[in-house]
């Protein structure tokens, strides 16, 4: 048994990284970071290169529930120190500003844009526009953009190709506000994807203060009378602290918090499970981006690259530009080499639904803390989503198709080979990916009745000293990837765990079913 700890961390993804570093900085407070997976002080060469998503290891192996999509689609997780963070496309985009005033519209005070905004710009080094006031050069996270004789033939050519489409060019998608094709702003330097465990956890290592241990995955919170007192790991040791957070991610925080007793009563009385409070949003909401590539092969020259450079973010025939966040996502990637395919080196352009209306939820299969959640992505599961995806996916044909990309074709590899919306609908069912961008599972809001599970300073509603800060407590997706809108969570909520705890932020509790009454 160990103990002695002001502050637990379950999680050392990205928000747990921020975390450690942020409430570590206080030499009087000891904290104490758990990551299920490795915990590599200096991470191995593969988890360094950017190159691409490296989840043939360290992944958690999770799929989802066929749905209505009818098969299961993979859910490549990071399971090591930074989590998804170290194994990611080094993406590092923030979002609209409506996405922000709409988590504030939905009871969230304290998180509009311009709320946010500070805690953007305090997460990034932007080595291109650090000097703007709506920008950080400061920061631990290094973002940048391939420009110029650094720049891919694909993204050149492909940045034509979407212009062609009557999309605007942009200079910089971090700017507030901005839409249209330009350079992907990347947190990689010189080919090292540059994540939380790789930037703000080196920096607080040395900490006396600061204990990380790897290889500790966990299986509940402590409760005691109302309060949580620490957490118990899957091999049975409790370890103590005055304070535990919660920040395992999307599909694993429910779990931690349902094998607590934390969750639907009815639901965990089915699997035996004590209900120590009746929360009924515990792994409900959640949102992801679905996405789908048509892909071509490519002709080019095949010199060594980075093969994400360029993004653009579109209104469907469906959004109001004027009053909503872009919902689509355009992006142009390659070459890839595929060594061995009847193909060759390809390329691919996709698109993906930024917004999506349909949810789903994650639940417990067993209470064994080792067993894999069940995870239904719930896509399409709104009737505005599909016909949207039909869009993204011709708009990708189109791009792919677009004379400035010609030069570099060698033919479609795959696509839509009709026009007519039922056969575009087979094509997205049958070649859907997951964008990796789950949220909302444990999300924030004035109150449990309303299926929040954390107030608006990321407090578990109905319990002391028990908060949850990862990309779960987010009401709705971002238009973005979630990496940097997660960095940003974190370094806000830290904010706050330092002492500013406004009153305006407690909310009523949830209701007791269990051994205890919540205490306010």
């Amino acid at each position: 048994m160990v103990d002695g700890y002001d502050l637990v961390i379950v999680g050392g993804g990205a928000a747990g990284c921020v975390l450690a570093a942020r409430l570590s900085e206080d030499p009087s407070t000891r904290v104490l970071l758990l990551e299920a997976g490795p915990d590599y002080v200096e991470l191995p060469p593969a988890l360094r290169d950017s190159s691409g998503p490296h989840t043939a290891t360290h992944d958690w192996g999770f799929s989802s529930e066929p749905g209505q999509v009818g098969r299961a689609i993979a859910l490549p997780r990071g399971k090591v120190i930074g989590g998804s963070s170290t194994t990611n496309a080094a993406f590092a985009l923030r979002g609209s500003p409506y996405d922000y005033d709409a988590w504030a519209a939905r009871g969230n005070p304290g998180w509009g844009w311009d709320d946010v905004l500070p805690w953007f710009v305090a997460v990034e080094n932007d080595l291109d526009f650090g000097h703007e006031p709506y920008h950080g050069g400061h920061g631990p996270i290094p973002v940048r953009r391939y420009t110029g004789g650094e720049r891919s033939d694909i993204a050149s050519a492909g940045q034509a190709a979407i212009a062609s489409t009557g999309v605007p060019v942009i200079v910089d998608h971090n700017a507030p506000g901005a839409v249209g094709v330009g350079p992907l702003p990347v947190n990689e330097v010189a080919g090292e994807r540059l994540g939380a465990a790789s930037t703000y956890l080196v920096a607080a290592r040395a900490r006396p203060n600061l204990t990380v241990r790897g290889e500790a995955p966990v299986d509940r919170v402590i409760l005691d009378r109302g309060r949580a007192t620490g957490v118990r790991l899957a091999d049975g040791e409790n370890v103590f602290g005055e304070r535990v957070i919660v920040s395992a991610g999307t599909y694993c925080t429910p779990p931690i918090l349902l094998r607590s007793g934390l969750g639907p009563a009815d639901e965990l009385r089915a699997l035996g499970i004590e209900p120590v409070l009746d929360l009924p949003g515990v792994g409900r909401g959640l949102a992801d981006h679905p996405a789908v590539s048509v892909d071509v092969a490519y002709a080019g020259a095949g010199r060594p690259t980075r093969p994400f450079q360029l993004v653009a973010t579109v209104h469907s025939a469906r959004a109001d530009e004027h009053r909503e966040p872009p919902d689509l996502q355009l992006i142009v990637g390659g070459p890839f080499d595929n060594t061995g395919a009847a193909t060759g080196a390809t390329f691919f352009v996709g698109g993906a639904l930024l917004k999506p209306r349909s949810r789903g939820r994650v639940w417990l299969r067993s209470p064994d803390p080792l067993a894999a959640p069940h995870v239904d992505l719930g896509y399409f599961s709104h009737p505005a989503d599909l016909p949207r995806m039909v869009e993204a996916a011709r708009r990708a044909r189109r791009v792919a198709r677009a004379k400035p990309l010609g030069p570099l074709s060698a033919g479609m590899v795959s696509a839509p080979d009709e026009d007519g919306d039922a056969a575009v609908e087979r094509f997205v069912r049958a070649h859907l990916w997951t964008y990796h961008h789950p949220v909302g599972t444990c999300a924030m809001g004035p109150g449990p009745e309303a299926g929040a599970v954390v107030d608006p300073a990321g407090r578990v509603h109905g319990v002391d000293d028990l908060w949850v800060v990862d990309a779960s407590i987010m009401p709705d997706v971002p238009s973005a990837n979630t990496h940097v809108p997660t960095l940003m969570l974190a370094e806000r909520i830290a904010a706050l765990l330092r002492g500013d705890r406004p009153r305006d932020l407690r909310q009523r509790p949830a209701r007791s079913v269990g051994r205890f009454s919540p205490r306010e």
